[in-house]
């Protein structure tokens, strides 16, 4: 019986010139570089690593919960030199990619507002400046982050049932490894580093199928019970003790344009849920409305109008109000 012959003995030859390369690389650096040139005064930037990103996450994670994402075998010896090591790590590799994340942070008072400011020479010697007093500032948030990420994880224990241990909380459900990553996104995001804050908002969405904007503020013991679908919009605020479940949406009714006809950012457009709101799968709250302190909101529910404390909404109720 005769061996089969490597695949690559199977590749029909293709002859030179065959797809035209020459005048398809041609045709798109005059797209790039003329046609449609998106890079700020044609310069190149330094984009962040996604890859390096994840490593940080990671490192992060191990930091504040050093048995659950480090090393299980750690003792009381050398737990603090395991957290000292992944802090020094991903803080110093944090600060570069702050830095990468700068150069597309829109500066007051640009020639176009919704392009970037390059910095070069003196002021990129102020952009490395910046980029390590963010991180230095993050730092010392972290006490508070892991402190606020143990109501959460707290309210995932004792609002599932099928939750045997804070360990599987920490190591199985996507919404606490998506709540563990938007503490930190907006924490970054509030401290001037909007763009490294979307891409890591933009990996928990990847990982865990969450979608929170790094903008939205979230009070604490916050629960996603299973969480895929679940869309929080840039300008929500959540207070304490809120459990949401898959497929909620809290999101925009509408999004208002200029006298140019491009769209507003920055207004308040999301919904104000506030404490002790429980909103079961499938829910679309939208708009600026306020959802009273104690509310239930029933599955399937779609929701424009704000609703008093201490009610319970369902479908045939939603749809009168």
């Amino acid at each position: 019986m005769s061996k089969l012959r490597p695949s690559l003995e199977l590749v029909v030859p293709v002859p030179v010139g065959t797809w035209g390369l020459d005048s398809v690389v041609k045709s798109l650096r005059q797209s790039r570089e003329e046609t449609h040139n998106i890079r700020y005064r044609g310069q190149i930037r330094e984009l962040p690593s996604r890859e390096a990103l994840q490593k940080i996450l990671d490192g992060l994670s191990a930091a504040l919960f050093p048995t659950h994402y480090g090393q299980p075998v750690l003792t009381d010896e050398s737990i603090d030199y395991f957290v000292g090591d992944k802090l020094n790590i991903a803080l110093n590799d944090l600060a570069e990619q702050v830095r990468r994340g700068l150069l597309f942070v829109s500066r007051q008072g640009d020639e176009d507002d919704a392009q970037p400011v390059l910095k070069t020479g003196n002021d990129a010697a102020d952009l490395d400046r910046e980029a390590i007093e963010i991180t230095r500032n993050f730092a010392s948030q972290l006490r508070h982050i892991r402190d606020v990420l143990v109501t959460d994880l707290q309210a995932a224990y004792h609002g599932d049932p099928a939750a045997h241990s804070v360990s599987e909380i920490l190591v199985c459900y996507p919404g606490m490894t998506a709540i563990i990553y938007h503490r930190f996104a907006h924490a970054l995001h509030n401290l001037g580093a909007p763009f490294l804050a979307r891409l890591i908002s933009r990996i928990a969405h990847s990982g865990t199928g969450i979608d929170i904007h790094p903008g939205a503020e979230i009070g604490h013991s916050f629960f996603i019970d299973h969480g895929t679908g679940v869309v929080i919009g840039e300008t929500a605020v959540i207070g304490n003790r809120v459990r949401l479940y898959q497929a909620v949406t809290l999101g925009a009714k509408r999004f208002p344009a200029d006298e140019s006809g491009s769209l507003i950012k920055g207004n308040p457009r999301h919904p104000i849920v506030e404490d002790d709101v429980v909103i079961y799968a499938g829910a679309t709250v939208l708009g600026r409305i306020t959802i009273g302190k104690g509310t239930t909101i029933g599955g399937g529910v779609w929701l424009t109008h704000s609703v008093a404390a201490d009610s319970n909404i369902t479908q045939a109720q939603s749809r009168n109000i």
